[in-house]
């Protein structure tokens, strides 16, 4: 638990921020509910974000970690995460093996790997969660805005994760400023002060000002705490006793309160010894303050530490064994403005002599103004230097820079698509579309092919998120005919593919999915697959309700590129090969996680939530859902927002979940509307098809199904999973001939797969519609099929519409079986429809039926999380295990096994695993 220390004085009293410090408080108490350990405290500069810090600092008893992000550092990946972490990185070795290289290479103290920054970001929580095992602990980040994207992301990463841990994190940035966004984090704003409380903030600091002053003083600050201080210091001993004030504090005239604050701020420097402003010019531009450093670039300008004491006298730093230490931002901006030309190159050379290579290179890129081949190259060592760590926002920025610096059209050409590339897999869209959009018009000669075809990603990737998919895909047409290497076009062919059968339907979705095939290279292996796959597409975009076929036979799947890989996987639906399409998924997960490659698992994470919807495993999917969903945010990969939006929604139609399934296929289709990009919207319209199934509106199925034929998402591959739900609407609703167009489409395409899974439910299906002689031999044979292929929920209805046929046929033994063993299965996926319509028919055949579900089903009670952890859990895993796989710290899986052990009545692992094998739970 944190504390909240009574005793401490200092910044106790804030003036007019009662409720914010009462917030604080809490957090620090962990008195919030629902517990939530991070804050981020905004607002306009001077506003009293860093007096709240100060505040959270000289409250708690707890263990405080301090950065300040600093503008010109900005630039370089992990520089503020290294300043945090630096008082605790000897408790790095506590760390997985995985996680400990990654954060070490990340702060450039251990070899450099290809490093993720989310994988950082885990290493990061649980860092921080180590620590806390022995004192509670508190971090505190001011000026966020000027964080570096890598420490942005790794730290949010680990603020959002936080639950049971002893640790809070209070986050303080400019509104206006920078692209720190707190993303779901609580959020307080601190507007100004009302004039009560600045009129005891301005009596509190100059006391001896006459009322009148102190008045005018107070309207002039406009409420702004830091104008509030810095104003008095700004009149003359005259001016103090009431004299004339200058012409900036008369009334209708007066610039910005805050521009009048730094212009005081600047008179100040510009009033000091040279020695001492050279001393601050170098310490505003290196930003560390590390003395020695410091030291070292200050000599090599005449000068020295020394010289500080002035500006010390002045207010303005304060020097310790620490560094430097600028009062507030705005005086490192005024020494800066107070520095000629002349002065901040001399002080960019003399830290470029005296700092290490990444810092280095951007010294002497801050002087260089103009091309300058020897910089660009010490620019692009940096940016792969980054690469290695894991720092995508500082590759693009130095890539980008260094183009600048580029004498070489082509060179420069290359460097600003690389730029391009980094800041895409950063998530910085709009940065990437300007650096694409220079790299077009300033290139004097087409680019190499290997440049091209990188380009032509980048410029896809913006087209999709933009919503214009097919563009898209032309692009990564042209750039493929100019291409010769064929990994490289093969990774294009398939993003082609990809975009085009994920588009809207647009009639010039078959022209271009024939180009994607003219363009695939002759030969086998994955040329002949990515083929196969391309003429299965095109042929259902053509109309062709069957296309299910074998892929040719591959060796090694992993060789291939990863954009094939996953649509390799995806097309398993195509084939209803889902313990295929399950295991590529898992694999391909894995891969995500031991290589630190997070920018591309929430697209694995969405597969395998396919694969177990469509397998019948509803708990695992939800809970795959929910992290998938996490990650995606976290990555800045909203397509794949939309597209589980439409996954919960089916879930939720499962469950009964009305309101929440509406909920959540709203937000999927207006996803699929925004992008033109169908899988979101093709989820949730079939979501709605099985909501109105379990809801027993046969009519309403038959109608939705109807327009998803000549919808946009018609050409979906999941609409032949709908097709069996349409026949049993049709027969329902006294309909049978409705039936008969859906069931010889599914027939067609369910004899095609040769697959246990939809051959079970086609005999069901033609059970449904055959006279009583057939029907039964029908549903036999159904559920011998389902025996092999392990589907519950398409077995479980199974078994319900045969219990109900044989009810009919006054089987009531027969039917009691089939329709207990139904209702069991439901209960397991918590289909509260399902479960019901069977519990309805067991009646009917004269048995007393309780509600034993939450007796019976004590996984039912499990949260998404607690579920997941629980399912690894009895596999053996550790703690450390769990939260390796899941994003999550070890205590915080210590806390769900907390949590969930009495809902299931076990009091140990071996238990815990006794029980899931018992209740017939898949591990793996």
């Amino acid at each position: 638990m944190l504390t909240v220390s009574r005793a401490s004085r200092s910044p106790d009293v804030l003036h007019g921020r009662a409720a914010e410090q009462d917030l604080v408080d809490r957090l620090l108490s962990g008195a919030v509910g629902g517990h939530p350990r991070a804050l981020v405290v905004c607002g306009e500069a001077g506003i009293g974000k860093s007096a709240l810090l100060e505040y959270a600092a000289a409250r708690t008893s707890a263990r405080v970690l301090r950065v300040t992000g600093m503008q010109s550092e900005a630039g370089l990946s992990f520089a503020a995460l290294h300043v945090l972490l630096r008082p605790v990185l000897d408790r790095v070795p506590a760390l997985p093996p995985q996680q400990s290289d990654a954060l070490l290479g990340a702060l450039g103290l251990g070899a450099t790997n290809r490093g993720d920054r989310f994988l950082v970001g885990l290493a990061t929580l649980n860092l921080l969660v180590e620590v806390s095992a022995s004192t509670p602990l508190v971090c505190l980040i001011d000026d966020a805005h000027w964080l570096d994207g890598e420490s942005a992301d790794a730290l949010l990463f680990a603020a959002r994760r936080l639950d049971a841990e002893p640790v809070a994190v209070l986050f303080a940035t400019r509104e206006s400023e920078g692209d720190f966004s707190g993303r779901g984090l609580p959020e307080v704003r601190l507007g100004r002060l009302e004039p009560e409380a600045a009129a005891r903030l301005v009596a509190e600091y100059a006391a001896d000002l006459p009322p009148a002053v102190r008045d005018q003083l107070v309207a002039e600050a406009q409420g702004n705490p830091l104008a509030l201080i810095e104003l008095p210091s700004m009149l003359t001993p005259e001016q103090r006793l009431g004299g004339p004030m200058p012409l900036s504090f008369s009334f209708g005239t007066a610039a910005p309160v805050l521009d009048r604050v730094l212009t005081g701020f600047r008179q100040r420097v510009e009033a000091l010894p040279e020695p001492t402003r050279a001393c601050l010019l170098v310490a505003a531009l290196d930003d560390r303050g590390c003395p020695g450093l410091l030291s070292v670039a200050m000599e090599s300008l005449g000068a020295g530490l020394g010289d500080l004491a002035a500006a010390e006298r002045a207010g303005l730093v304060r020097v310790g064994v620490s560094g430097v230490v600028f009062r507030h931002p705005l005086v490192r901006t005024a020494v800066v403005l107070a520095g000629d030309v002349a002065a901040r190159t001399a002080a960019h050379r003399a830290l470029a002599a005296a700092v290490d290579d990444d810092r280095r290179a951007w010294h002497l890129a801050a002087v260089t103004v103009r091309p300058d081949d020897g910089v660009a190259g010490e620019l692009e060592k940096l940016a792969l230097r980054a690469r290695q760590r894991g720092g995508q926002a500082a590759v693009s920025a130095a890539y980008a820079r260094a183009a600048e610096l580029s004498a070489d059209p082509a060179q420069a050409t290359r460097r600003r698509i690389a730029a391009a590339a980094a800041a895409v897999e950063a998530g910085l869209w709009r940065r990437a579309g300007q650096l694409a959009g220079e790299a077009l018009s300033r290139a004097v000669a087409p680019p190499a092919p290997p440049v091209l075809a990188e380009l032509a990603m980048v410029r896809a990737k913006l087209e999709a998120e933009a919503g214009r998919p097919l563009v898209g895909a032309r692009l990564l047409h042209e750039a493929a005919a100019k291409v010769s290497d064929v990994p490289t076009l093969l990774s294009l062919l398939s993003v082609a593919g990809y975009l085009i059968w994920s588009s809207a339907r647009h009639p010039d979705q078959v022209g271009l999915a024939r180009r994607t095939e003219e363009l695939i290279p002759p030969g086998d292996g994955p040329a002949a697959l990515l083929r196969s796959i391309n003429s299965g597409v095109r042929r259902m975009l053509e109309g062709d309700t069957v296309v299910a076929h074998s892929f040719p036979p591959l060796d090694d799947i992993t060789s291939m590129p990863a954009e094939l890989r996953m649509v390799v996987a995806q097309h398993a639906v195509v084939r209803a090969d889902l313990d295929g399409m399950s295991d590529h998924a898992e694999a391909m997960v894995e891969e995500c996680r031991a290589e630190g490659r997070l920018g591309r698992l929430p697209q694995a994470l969405t597969i395998r939530a396919v694969a177990e919807v469509l397998g019948g495993r509803h708990r695992s999917a939800r809970a795959t859902v929910a992290q998938a969903a996490s990650l995606a945010a976290d990555v800045g990969q909203p397509q794949w927002s939309g597209y589980l939006a439409g996954l919960q929604a089916w879930l939720s139609a499962a469950a009964g979940a009305e309101q929440q399934c509406l909920a959540s296929g709203a937000a999927g289709l207006r996803d699929a509307e925004r992008r033109a990009w169908m899988p979101g919207g093709c989820w949730a319209e079939y979501a709605r098809v099985l909501l109105d199934l379990g809801a027993g509106r046969y009519e309403a199925v038959l109608d939705r199904v109807d327009r998803a034929q000549s919808g946009p998402s018609r050409h979906a591959f999941v609409w032949r999973y709908a097709w069996p739900d349409q026949v049993e609407a049709a027969v329902r609703a006294g309909q049978p001939d409705r039936a008969e167009p859906s069931l010889n489409r599914y027939a067609q395409w369910a004899e095609t797969t040769s697959r246990d899974r939809p051959c079970a439910v086609l005999y069901r299906t033609r059970a449904l519609l055959a006279d009583d002689a057939e029907a039964d031999r029908l549903y036999r044979r159904a559920l011998e099929l389902h025996a092999r292929a392990g589907q519950p929920f398409d077995e479980a209805r199974t078994r319900l519409v045969y219990g109900e046929w044989l009810r009919r046929q006054q089987r009531r033994t027969a039917a009691r079986a089939q329709l207990e063993a139904a209702r069991e299965a439901f209960d397991a996926l918590d289909a509260a429809p399902w479960s019901a319509r069977a519990a309805a028919e067991l009646r009917a055949t004269g048995v007393s039926v309780p509600d034993r579900r939450a007796a019976e089903d004590p996984l039912a009670g499990l949260t998404p999380q607690e579920h997941q952890v629980v399912r690894l859990a009895a596999t053996g895993a550790s703690n450390r295990e769990i939260g390796a796989q899941l994003f999550l710290s070890p205590r915080t899986v210590a806390s769900h096994l907390y949590k969930a052990f009495p809902k299931l009545g076990v009091t140990s692992r071996a238990e815990l695993s006794h029980l899931m094998t018992t209740l017939g739970v898949r591990l793996r």
